[in-house]
């Protein structure tokens, strides 16, 4: 038995115990002769025997144990493909490939996305992969492949023309066929059979030779596509056609029984609709397009006190950077000089200019309305926001929906079954509906091959994520793939967490309430022991006191999350937080005091009781308005029988009177941050389809457990990376439109496979009874798949 050796890194590993672990585990395995693994490298060697184990297996293993093994992406950029078969094959291809954990690969964008595990493959294997199926494979480089692409439109360009050119008398030719046409002047030089036989020829095999090459890999890698369909219905009138010119005589050279101008109009034909295709397919990548280009070229950085204008990619984070009046932000930053507005429609699709002070976060690609200012410098090239929304637009963009799967397990035996059915139709017709008639059947059979296309089938869904995740981009929201554009649709229930969400977010003291003729030294040590605290409260706490006298670092500091804090400074003990903390620590809260708190809760402020040492001394009570627009948005769901939660760790009086507010009828209070997510498995155990709607750190485990996981832009990173969807605008009404824009693009994609389906159900047939002409069908195949794609780009016209 032939032994292989392997190696690849391993994720998960904390200490020597687990290395050991995976080692034993390992050479226990059937076939395995021997297993090291490597702490410190995180890297697992194994020789085995490939007859008794593999290399999935092994992996499998591996993640059994509850490891992981460390994998990375390549994004491809594929050409040579003309239908789904192709983008199929090229998937199932990769998938066998030992190392490759997925591929997806996306006909409309013609490109793929291939995850791999690290030491087993490479990315030059897999494009080599790639090439031994037949097509062309490159990393993804957005400029250097898009002057390729433009190149490769020119030369289909220059071959259409020609194609054009040489079919023209044929087409003329084919005119004086028919009696209705017959006051049509047709030259006899057209009618020559040896005539058409030279115009016909440079287009069957100059013109036409991508198709044979075509056809000839995937035949040769036991697969059938389009070029497979194209070769044989072109293949079969031309050589026929030739076969009866080669036999005529002089005196019948004008026959009209020859099939040349079908060859040559078909292939003609179908390089047009390519021609349209493409340039349809580049229209519903605009979003993207129109996402870089709004980054800005060069930036001002001042160096030594000297201004210095300078490429932008060549901005270093820490770099200062004047920005003036009406000029673009060239990259993300915080202002240390100067005020102003800032345009920030690009990031969130709100028209409405947003005021910025020094200490403000600035972002690239916004524009600088009014006043000079000069920012640092923070995130630059990948790492700015500009940046990763492009990556996660194209992400969504290059991922499969659900829906999508139907489709490509119906082309996958598209073109098998059609040359079947092609076969028959002679058949029938050679031998029972015109016995003899050879020409007849010939036609019938070409006209079945090349009305079917599984183009439009490979198209419909891909094309609608498009335009759909890029209309989405627009608006300031982001689906970080298909399948969220596709089931936001199902959402029956939103769960909206409060803070930041429903409300903006920016508490204000409204009632300060100390019962102590001590009042400001006790207010003192509030504001120094909330100083310490990073609790969103906790700054505006400090910033209502408004102490005047120097803040006092505590001695001792301890946060409850979900209670309050608890400190020590200058030996005294102070305790700040709700009722239950007081209860906890055997804190008595006098009556005065929860009257006072139960008023000011009716009017859905949050109260925070105060206590010294081991005595309630009084509260604050602090109001977080809620946004303009979250009454209308929380209404317009209700509408649309959505029901609506609101999930906060207020008490439940405070919370009925904010949801009261804005129409929620269903709270859910008082929770801790660990618990939101259990709450959200509740309602899923239910049988919700549960959308979860947050921005805070603690909002991030519930936002991973709902069916979609929708977090605020203006919210932390942790949360954002959490959810499925971002509403980079931070508005309730997002969600509404996300909604909105999911039921549109799903609706589309039905649409493109129910004409995809019909097409081909009523096209073959028709074909197959002779009531279709080969041009025509060859026509109608062409642009079947435009129009696929052309009710895709209406997508990018939905009013929000």
């Amino acid at each position: 038995m032939k032994e292989k050796e392997i190696s690849f890194q391993i994720s998960g590993m904390t200490c020597a115990a687990c290395s050991n672990r995976i080692e034993k585990s390992l050479k226990k395995m059937d076939g395995v002769m021997e297993a090291t693994v490597n702490l410190a490298l995180e890297k697992a060697n194994v020789t085995y025997t490939e007859e008794k184990v593999n290399v999935p297996q092994l992996i499998e293993k591996i993640k059994s144990l509850g490891y992981g093994v460390i994998t990375e992406k390549v994004d491809l950029d594929i050409s040579g493909m003309t239908c789904a078969a192709c983008a199929n094959r090229i998937e199932r291809g990769l998938q066998k490939q030992v190392g490759v954990e997925s591929s997806s690969v996306n006909l409309a964008l013609e490109k793929a996305q291939v995850e791999y595990v690290k030491g087993i493959i490479s990315a030059d294997e897999i494009i080599e992969k790639v090439e031994k199926l037949g097509y062309g494979a490159t990393v993804k480089n957005d400029e250097g492949n898009r002057d390729i692409k433009e190149a490769e439109l020119k030369r289909q360009q220059v071959k259409f023309y020609f194609a054009l050119i040489l079919s023209l008398p044929l087409v003329w030719a084919m005119v004086g066929h028919f009696s209705f046409t017959s006051f049509i002047y047709v030259p006899p030089l057209f009618m020559n059979p040896w005539f058409q036989f030279v115009l016909a020829t440079p287009v069957q095999f100059i013109i036409g030779w991508q198709f044979y090459v075509g056809a000839y890999k995937n035949l040769k890698n036991k697969s059938a596509n389009m070029d497979v369909l194209v070769a044989l219905g072109t293949s079969a009138a031309y050589f026929y056609s030739l076969y009866l010119t080669i036999g005529s005589s002089a005196t019948d050279e004008m026959m009209t029984e020859l099939y040349f101008e079908t060859s040559a109009v078909l292939i003609t034909l179908i390089l047009l609709g390519k021609l349209f295709e493409a340039k349809a397919k580049g229209r519903s990548s605009d979003a993207i397009k129109k996402l870089m280009g709004l980054q800005a070229k060069t930036a001002t950085v001042i160096k030594d006190g000297d201004e210095q204008k300078v490429p932008i990619d060549q901005v270093k984070s820490g770099d200062m950077v004047l920005i003036r009046p009406g000029e673009k932000i060239p990259v993300d930053g915080t202002i240390v000089k100067g005020q102003t507005t800032v345009d920030e429609s690009m990031l969130t699709g709100e028209s409405v200019p947003v005021d910025k002070n020094v200490g403000d976060a600035v972002f690239g690609a916004t524009i600088n309305k009014h006043g000079t200012m000069t920012i640092e410098a923070t995130n630059v090239g990948k790492n700015s926001v500009l940046q990763q929304i492009i990556k996660v637009v194209e992400e969504a963009q290059g991922q499969k929906a659900p829906i999508q799967r139907m489709a490509d397990k119906v082309s996958s035996i598209f073109v098998p079954i059609v040359v079947a059915i092609a076969i028959l139709t002679f058949t029938v017709w050679y031998l029972v509906v015109a016995p003899g008639e050879f020409a007849v059947a010939l036609e019938n059979m070409i006209a079945v091959l090349v009305i079917a296309c599984p183009c439009a089938l490979g198209l419909a869904t891909p094309t609608s994520i498009m335009a759909g995740s890029g209309r989405a981009a627009e608006a300031g929201i982001l689906f970080k793939g298909g399948e969220y554009l596709e089931s936001t649709h199902r959402i029956d229930t939103v769960v909206l967490d409060k803070t930041g969400t429903i409300t903006k977010g920016e508490p204000q003291v409204t009632d300060i309430w100390i019962d102590h003729q001590e009042k400001n030294r006790i207010l003192h040590l509030v504001a120094s022991a909330e100083n310490r605290s990073e609790h969103p409260l906790a700054e505006a706490i400090v910033k209502g006191i408004n102490s005047q006298e120097k803040l006092i670092e505590p001695a001792q500091f301890e946060a409850i999350p979900g209670h309050g804090i608890k400190a020590t400074i200058d030996t005294q003990r102070v305790l700040i937080g709700t009722k239950k903390l007081m209860h906890d620590e055997h804190i008595k809260v006098p009556t005065s005091v929860i009257e006072k708190k139960e008023a000011l809760e009716e009017e859905g402020k949050t109260v925070i009781l105060v206590a010294i040492h081991h005595t309630c001394v009084g509260l604050l009570a602090l109001r977080d308005n809620v946004k303009e627009t979250s009454k209308e948005a929380i209404q317009r769901l209700l509408n649309r029988n959505i029901s609506v939660y609101m999930m906060t760790g207020d008490n439940t009086r405070t919370a009925k009177a904010i949801a009261k507010e804005v129409g929620i009828h269903h709270v859910i209070s008082e929770v801790l941050p660990e618990d939101k997510a259990k709450e959200v498995e509740k309602l899923k155990q239910e049988g919700k389809v549960v959308a979860m709607i947050g921005d805070g750190i603690n909002d991030a485990p519930a936002l991973a457990t709902a069916h979609i996981g929708m977090a605020m832009g203006t919210g932390t990173d942790i949360a954002i990376e959490a959810s499925d969807v971002t509403l980079m605008r931070g508005d309730l009404m997002s969600i509404v439109q996300a909604i909105k824009l999911s039921n549109r693009t799903m609706r589309n994609i039905k649409q493109n496979l129910f004409w995809a389906f019909a097409y081909n159900t009523l096209g073959i047939p028709i074909a197959a009874a002779g009531f279709l002409a080969p041009w025509v069908a060859g026509a109608a195949m062409a642009f079947s798949s435009v129009s696929v794609v052309l009710n895709a780009l209406r997508l990018q016209r939905v009013k929000l």
